[in-house]
């Protein structure tokens, strides 16, 4: 079930928009190509903190596993 989520999640990046209001009102007055640009870069600036802090929480979870046992 989680294995699908994560599908879902990587193949619905396409459709998401990631602009604030600020970004979205100076890029309207701008090129198409230019807004999807700005989008997709901050898509993939968000996703780093997610993974780096999902990680840290796997490492978490498995040491403390690692010493109950």
């Amino acid at each position: 079930m989680k294995k699908l989520v994560v599908i879902i999640l990587i193949f619905s990046t396409h459709f998401l928009n990631a602009q604030c209001a600020m970004c979205k009102a100076v890029v309207e007055s701008g090129d198409i190509s230019q807004a999807e640009g700005l989008n997709t870069g901050i898509l993939y600036l968000m996703i780093f903190p997610y993974l780096l802090v999902g990680a840290l929480f796997y490492f978490i979870i498995k040491s403390r596993r690692k010493n109950k046992i």
